[in-house]
């Protein structure tokens, strides 16, 4: 197996729970980061996943996410990244956007932390807009 440079890894993530959603599949499986891990921790706050582990065992160490399925679809209808390499997106605490009104969720990256856009707003804190789920 080759590595491959992978220029955006949150990108990266976004693309194959995405992916994995499409097609239903129950487990999938992303190198691991800090912060692809905070971020998989916001999905499972959130409830968009049902569970996920963090495998080191293997050479390199792995995420493994399960899918939360709802009604035989899965319950991430939509993912979006904002702040991408060529054009960051930053937001101050009182500029946090609601993802559909509010059903979504915004991730940003803060000084405290990968915090979920409700956090961010309740810790009166902004930072860097990472990406919108639905």
């Amino acid at each position: 197996m080759f590595m491959s440079t992978v220029t955006d890894p949150i990108a990266d993530l976004l693309a194959r729970i995405r992916n994995a959603a499409h097609a239903q599949k129950i487990d999938m499986f992303i190198p691991y980061s800090k912060i692809k891990a905070e971020i998989v921790r916001i999905l499972k706050d959130e409830g968009y996943i049902s569970e996920y582990t963090i495998d080191t065992s293997a050479a390199h160490p792995r995420i493994k996410v399960t899918n939360k399925i709802v009604n035989r679809s899965s319950a991430i209808t939509g993912l979006r990244r904002m702040s991408r390499p060529g054009l960051r997106r930053y937001v101050g605490a009182d500029e946090i956007p609601r993802v559909l009104g509010g059903m979504g969720v915004a991730i940003l990256s803060t000084p405290r932390g990968v915090l979920s856009g409700r956090e961010a707003k309740k810790q009166k804190v902004g930072g860097e807009l990472l990406a919108y789920i639905w």
